[in-house]
This record gives structure tokens, C-alpha cells and sequence, in this order.
């Protein structure tokens, strides 16, 4: 057997199209995700046991299953339980930002307790609210921290992401795939696609590594 990528090449553009519906879903994930995040975060590292329970619960069962069978839930389930239909685009958000932000909590968690706890008691000492010590003093300097790994994770959920073709949506991957049952040549197609989600971390990668440098001249 021999490798044809001619046979895919005027399909090529239509793979790539993928690429925006990706990076859509990726996108607005990792923002309900990191504010997810920093909201869990601050409530494990608080006092209110209650809220640190609760906290540790939704984290603990988000990182304990599949994420294909939370956006299966999300999609299927869902509709079942309240009557109401979910848009294959909003699942695929859903599933993937409160599955991000339980893995995020645990960075900005992390975070959190890294920064000198001086300055938690010096702010405290001068009379600053908690909401604004944690707004203006803490989470920036956590978030500078902890940068390498968000990165990480953003990476993570793009090429994840090609778990939506399940549902339908018109990513990347299913875009290979639809290009593969009509040219019959699934493996050049495919392949192409592991290409694309390759450049794409490469990309990110880079991204994050200069945002990173950027922020550590600011020292």
C-alpha cells in the first residue's frame, strides 16, 4: 500500500476550516474554565468548610471520569433529564470548560499557596478587604506563576477537542474523517489531520513560552 496525498488535496481547505471551529470551542472553554478555576481555588483555600467540601467534590468527579462521558451527558443526558435540547456547539463548551476548571482550580490552587504568605498577613494587617487582596495582590502574582502550566492545559483541551466529533460538530477531526469515507483514503486524511493539531500546539506552545519571557522582564 502506498500513500496518495493528491487524493486529498483539493479536500485540504475543507479540513482546514476545522481549524476556527477549534480554536471557537477551545477558546471559550478555557475562559469558563479559568474563571471555574480561580472560583473553586478560592474556595478550597477559604475557611468555609462548607464551600471547600463542595469544592473538592466537583473537582474530585470531574477529574475522576472521562471527559467524552461528560460531554455525552451533557449532550445526551441532558435533554433526557430536562426536556430541553442542547446545541452540539454549547455541549462541547459546557463539557469542556467545567471539565477544565476543575483541573485549573488545582493549578491556581497551587498558585495561591506559592505566593509569600507574607503578604497575605501584611494586606490583612493594613486593613484590606479579602476580595481585593485576592483580586489585586494575590491572583496576579499566582497567575505569573503558574503560566507554564494554563498553557499546558489550553494545549490539552485543543487536542482533546477532537473527542466533539462524537456529537457531530464539524471540527478538524470530522472533517478528516468525512474526507476520508469519500476518497477512501482514511489514512493520508488522517494523518493530515495529526499534522494540523501538531502545527497547532507548536503554535500555542511558542505563544506561551513568549508571553512567558514578556512577563519575566517585568520582574
Amino acid at each position: 500500500m502506498s500513500l496518495d496525498f493528491t487524493q486529498i488535496t483539493s479536500s485540504i481547505p475543507y479540513i482546514l476550516q476545522g481549524i476556527g471551529v477549534t480554536l471557537k470551542i477551545v477558546g471559550v472553554a478555557a475562559l469558563i474554565g479559568f474563571f471555574l478555576g480561580t472560583l473553586l481555588a478560592i474556595c478550597k483555600i477559604g475557611k468555609v468548610k462548607v464551600l471547600t467540601w463542595l469544592a473538592d467534590i466537583y473537582t474530585s468527579i470531574f477529574r475522576g471520569t472521562p471527559l467524552i462521558l461528560q460531554l455525552l451527558i451533557i449532550y445526551y443526558g441532558v435533554p433526557q433529564l430536562l426536556g430541553i435540547q442542547v446545541e452540539a456547539y454549547i455541549a462541547a463548551i459546557l463539557a469542556f470548560g467545567l471539565n477544565s476548571g476543575a483541573y485549573i482550580s488545582e493549578i491556581i490552587r497551587a498558585g495561591i499557596l506559592a505566593v509569600d504568605r507574607g503578604q497575605q498577613e501584611a494586606s490583612m494587617a493594613l486593613g484590606i478587604p479579602y476580595s481585593k487582596m485576592m483580586k489585586d495582590i494575590i491572583l496576579p502574582q499566582a497567575v505569573k506563576n503558574i503560566l507554564p502550566a494554563l498553557v499546558n492545559e489550553f494545549i490539552t483541551l485543543t487536542k482533546e477537542s477532537a473527542i466533539v466529533t462524537v456529537i457531530g460538530i464539524m471540527d478538524i477531526m470530522r472533517r478528516s474523517y468525512i474526507v476520508g469515507g469519500n476518497t477512501y483514503r482514511y489514512f493520508e486524511s488522517l494523518l493530515f489531520a495529526g499534522f494540523v493539531y501538531y502545527i497547532m500546539v507548536v503554535v500555542l506552545t511558542m505563544l506561551g513560552k513568549l508571553i512567558e519571557k514578556r512577563m519575566s522582564r517585568s520582574d
